[in-house]
């Protein structure tokens, strides 16, 4: 009987075993994906992400409505730190209040009243640029990949668009503009592809007229007509109104980008 090859010095023949198992070789068998591995995914997930983000913000603005935090700072706590460690422990917990949404302008003006105008405008820049680096953290991280495709209306993407090429400039208007809510441009930058250098640099820079203004009158709210505390009161209206002016300029950019 003649086997896979001829013994006249043919060609070789393969059996149907032999191509079967060369067939199976060829293709490798397809692993079931795993019970673990499937909900690791489904953790990791954009919208898991987000989920976990709104549930962070949602326990942060609960906390900061039972606990009212704020009260704490404008009493001076800790109480028993003094000077710059008080002042560093004030800045740390002014960025985890910021982040759970407390109003900047009552930390600004609990500053002032704790600390004085040098020392307590350290601190509240200080705790204003790490608020907004754990917020943008917090929005890139949990909730730029689920947000981004969303962005299909034509005031979003031009808004997404101006905050993407033109990070710096775009997050200078909005510090300097004391009618952008902190917390909103935190976030909104984070779900653009604005980098971190130019969020945390105009931030920085942004953020000094309008927080010293405030810590200048918190810590002279007990003189009213001294010309510090009118100046203050100038330094808060005027980022305002240029606010006001650039928003009202760049228009029609928006509308036509």
């Amino acid at each position: 009987m003649l086997d896979a090859t001829t013994r006249s010095g043919g060609t070789a023949t393969a059996t149907p075993r032999a191509a079967a198992t060369e067939l199976a070789l060829a293709v490798p068998l397809s692993t079931p994906v795993g019970l673990t591995t499937r909900c690791t995914r489904a953790l990791l997930s954009p919208w898991s992400r987000f989920a976990l983000l709104v549930l962070l913000l949602a326990a942060a603005a609960s906390s900061v409505l039972l606990f009212e935090p704020q009260k704490l700072l404008a009493h001076g706590w800790p109480p028993h730190a003094g000077g710059a460690t008080a002042a560093v422990v004030f800045a740390v917990a002014y960025g985890l209040c910021t982040v759970a949404f407390v109003p900047r302008p009552l930390l600004n003006l609990a500053a002032g009243a704790l600390f004085g105008s040098q020392l307590g405008t350290a601190s509240t820049l200080a705790g204003t640029v790490l608020g907004a680096g754990i917020a943008f953290g917090l929005g890139r991280t949990l909730g730029q990949d689920a947000l981004r495709p969303l962005l299909r209306g034509r005031w979003l993407k031009a808004a997404d668009g101006q905050l993407s090429r033109h990070g710096f400039r775009s997050m200078m208007a909005a510090r300097l503009f004391p009618g952008v809510p902190f917390w909103a441009a935190n976030y909104c930058a984070s779900v653009s592809r604005m980098g971190w250098l130019p969020f945390l640099l105009a931030t920085a820079i942004g953020s000094v007229p309008n927080t010293a203004a405030y810590v200048v009158a918190g810590a002279r709210a007990s003189a009213p007509t001294s010309p510090a505390f009118l100046v203050a009161m100038a330094a808060i209206t005027v980022p305002a109104l240029a606010g006001a002016v650039v928003a009202w300029r760049k228009r029609h950019h928006l509308r036509s980008s």
